[in-house]
């Protein structure tokens, strides 16, 4: 009760100020726990490979198969037949994990060339669901888009790309101006349907997936609020999606849209869309039947093995510690970004449930910034595809945890589901719908309370 009157002064203080008046803001609550952003996987590393360590509290066993991951991660697949990592195409969209998560990080949008090897791609379906309530495939083509191929085979799609500005102004006549990317299919080795829906995705960061799944169904569910009961204007939605494994519905939790119920599925779902390579649980080359397929009869061409040392390796990636959080600016940006609303969408804390076979990421107190929720984020960002219980304007609230080490990492700043923001102020400029309030606080605000928010978001 102490702490949350505190807070409430803080926010009082606050939002009574003068614009121009720079106040004194007490240090952040629990601050030396929430600086363990990943509870006992947390790792102090603020550099290049921020996000490429094992968890820490990793025991033997599993530290082993973590690094067997590790090089399996960054293999290259070639065209079969091969004696090594075979199995690439006949279309892909590339050719290594490594590709689409440099390293474990968060892949830049192809300013150059939107048709060269990124980690960029579209998903694509056709209105209607499949047997499973997901998506509709799109004849000749699938769920997804592959613009390369093996020599000798045609890919499916080139993609092309246009932009339109669109000028933000702030309170204080700030001018930003947004680019909105608007996607087209340039050709096609067969006529693209015209009914066909595209939606955008560029590849996220790797690290800390463990700690998601091992996030229980309990706590996820409990800040779902569909009709917005409690009339606050967010209304969370989890997502219900089709697990190979099991052949049941289970609760989404990886992918944009929350359309994965699981890493192993995230991993070879991607095996198979992204890289062309068949596995046990996606045996069937994602362009069977297709005129531009292979003859080859090697599937599944990569083994259950590998599939769980891919596995362990996703699931026990350490988490990068959040930084500065005694700085005074540092410490101002938490009471802004509470004052703005932002964690009724990024909730900062969870803890894990108990994880078979990986003790290091079971009941862990953690900070993600994440309720793993859909939430309507408004027309500007809507595809209009929708993915199972996921419609055209939701997308799952991505976890802010390291976001700040980015430019560190991967030499860029391209957020969102398809890397269309330029730095993170464009990320909080595109939220709309359910987070328009939040995103209006913070226009609303000067120069400087603006640059003490993205401060704490930078070191979280």
């Amino acid at each position: 009760m102490k702490s949350l009157i505190y807070i409430l002064v803080v926010l009082l203080f606050l939002s009574c100020k003068n614009d121009d008046e720079y106040i004194y803001v007490p240090v952040i609550p629990d601050v030396n726990q929430r600086t363990l952003t990943g509870g006992e996987t947390t790792v102090f590393v603020s550099n290049f490979f921020s996000f490429s360590n094992p968890a820490p509290n990793l025991n033997a066993s599993n530290l082993e198969l973590h690094l067997a991951g590790d090089g399996q991660f960054e293999q290259a697949f070639v065209t079969a037949p091969a004696p090594i990592n075979s199995g690439s195409g006949p279309q892909f969209n590339h050719v290594s994990c490594e590709g689409c998560h440099p390293t474990d990080g968060r892949s830049p949008f192809p300013e150059d060339d939107i048709n060269g090897f990124s980690g960029f791609f579209l998903r694509t379906s056709i209105p209607g669901t499949d047997s499973c309530g997901g998506p509709n495939p799109v004849p000749g083509f699938g769920t997804q888009l592959q613009n390369h191929a093996n020599v000798g085979v045609e890919p499916e799609v080139q993609f092309g790309i246009s932009y339109q500005d669109i000028p933000v102004t702030f309170a204080d006549g700030t001018v930003v101006t947004l680019r909105k990317p608007t996607y087209f299919i340039e050709s096609s080795y067969i006529p693209f349907p015209s009914n066909a829906m595209l939606s955008p995705r560029i590849g996220p960061p790797v690290f800390g997936l463990g700690l998601l799944e091992a996030i229980t169904e309990q706590d996820i569910l409990a800040k779902e609020d569909i009709t917005d009961v409690d009339g606050d204007g967010i209304s969370g939605k989890a997502n219900y999606v089709c697990n190979p494994e099991t052949g049941s519905l289970e609760l989404g939790r990886f992918g944009w849209k929350a359309n994965t119920p699981s890493v192993m599925v995230q991993n070879a779902g991607a095996s198979n869309d992204d890289m062309g390579v068949t596995n046990p649980l996606f045996p069937i080359e994602s362009s069977f039947g297709q005129t531009n397929g292979d003859n080859l009869s090697d599937d599944p061409e990569i083994s259950q093995s590998t599939l769980d040392k891919l596995n362990i390796y996703l699931l026990t990636l350490g988490v990068p510690a959040a930084r500065e959080l005694d700085d005074e600016e540092v410490a101002r940006g938490f009471y802004l970004f509470e004052s703005a609303k932002c964690t009724a969408c990024h909730t900062p804390k969870h803890v894990t449930g108990n994880y078979p076979d990986i003790p290091a990421i079971s009941n862990q107190t953690i900070y993600p910034y994440t309720d793993m929720l859909l939430h309507d984020m408004g027309e500007g960002l809507a595809d209009g595809r929708p993915d199972f219980l996921a419609d055209g304007n939701e997308w799952k609230t991505r976890p802010l945890w390291g976001i700040g080490l980015t430019e560190a990492v991967n030499n860029h700043t391209n957020f969102l589901h398809d890397g269309r923001a330029r730095n993170l102020e464009e990320a909080i400029l595109w939220h709309g719908g359910e987070a328009e309030d939040s995103k209006n606080y913070y226009t609303n605000l000067n120069e400087r309370d603006r640059n003490a928010l993205l401060a704490f978001v930078k070191a979280i």
